[in-house]
């Protein structure tokens, strides 16, 4: 199998509005290639669309544990847990992502509204 050309499908899928396309073609190459942060980062982006979310929380946490730096999976960890209706362990990782990369618009509202929902507003 090309990876590369998969890869490549799999992102032709993803914007093309099919996430779950797009992540049957990833799930292959992240078990090729664990350790290949751009791919698994689609994977959990695709998951996130297509409501898998309790995939994109495992995919996304895997990205946090390898790099805690890693300020658009915190966001997207911190939305995952959103949707899953967890805001209280939303929090964290949206706090950590705004505060790494405060200028960034996404990051902040998607803050706000977690901490209204945690305070009960």
């Amino acid at each position: 199998m090309d990876l590369l050309a998969e890869y490549r499908r799999a992102t032709m899928f993803f914007e093309a509005g099919d996430p779950t396309g797009a992540a049957r073609l990833l799930e292959p190459i992240v078990a090729a290639e664990p350790g290949n942060s751009s791919v698994r980062q689609l994977l959990a982006r695709a998951y996130f669309q297509s409501a898998q979310l309790s995939r994109a929380e495992e995919q996304l946490r895997e990205l946090v544990d390898r790099d805690p730096s890693d300020h658009y999976a915190h966001h997207v960890l911190g939305r995952t847990l959103e949707r899953l209706n967890r805001p209280a362990d939303a929090l964290r990782h949206l706090r950590i992502a705004a505060a790494m990369y405060s200028t960034n618009t996404d990051y902040t509202t998607a803050l706000r509204r977690v901490e209204g929902k945690v305070a009960g507003r």
